[in-house]
């Protein structure tokens, strides 16, 4: 795949920065199923054993089996599990997509994430706070622009150097079209040149996704396997 098309296929993980890629034809001739939010029961999952193991499965066993584990509440994300090696596995939801997102209110999607403390450190923050807001009914507009404005305050802290995430799961739920796009890591940044990395090129496994309004630039690499042990399709 092109690094173009590659960003298409996965523009509904929960990472607002994949939507800053899409083009602004297609944007503009996208047109979401899913206009409003849900009630909240269907982006709850009923069985915390399940939501547990989905988050669990983002990265393979040897990692998030010692790792703290959180859950989706009516109020929030809870701690489900503490871990004990600083990486930290969650399911996110619909609202880490971007505004223009096709799938922002979609309650099918689960992106089981795995993050180790570094990435922890700055990127839960982030989704605590885009929680809270949706949780507390907030539009996605009023969403965005209260994350805008946090960050620009330096009241949500940037990437450390060493963020990781674990993003290897095929139980995720990423899109109606795709389900789940292929095994993967992320690398954040605030400052780089995604030509460092030799990001975007003809032939080049790395893709580079920026998202200006947050001071953030990452860096996905496919990986062969699945958390799991088991091949990705070529």
């Amino acid at each position: 795949m092109k690094p173009k098309s590659v960003i298409t296929a996965v523009s509904a993980v929960a990472l607002a920065l994949l939507l800053a890629a899409a083009s602004p034809a297609t944007v503009q001739q996208a047109k979401s199923p899913y206009p409003s939010m849900a009630p909240l029961e269907q982006y709850l999952m009923a069985d915390r054993t399940a939501e547990i193991a989905l988050a669990r499965s983002a990265a393979p066993a040897s990692i998030s089996q010692d790792a703290e584990v959180l859950v989706l509440g009516r109020h929030g994300y809870e701690t489900a599990v503490k871990g004990t090696n600083g990486f930290v596995c969650l399911v996110e939801r619909s609202w880490d997509e971007g505004i223009q997102g096709t799938n922002f209110w979609n309650p099918n999607v689960r992106a089981p994430f795995c993050l180790n403390a570094a990435a922890a450190k700055f990127y839960l923050p982030r989704t605590f706070k885009r929680t809270a807001l949706i949780l507390a009914g907030r539009s996605k507009e009023q969403m965005f622009d209260a994350l805008k404005a946090a960050v620009a305050a330096n009241e949500l802290p940037g990437p450390e150097p060493g963020s990781v995430c674990y993003m290897m799961s095929k139980q995720g739920y990423l899109n109606d079209r795709d389900h789940h796009w292929h095994p993967h890591l992320m690398f954040y940044f605030s400052n780089t040149d995604p030509a460092t990395w030799g990001a975007n090129l003809p032939g080049s496994p790395v893709i580079a996704i920026e998202q200006p309004e947050e001071r953030l630039l990452t860096f996905l690499v496919p990986v062969r396997r699945w958390s799991d042990g088991s091949l990705d399709m070529p």
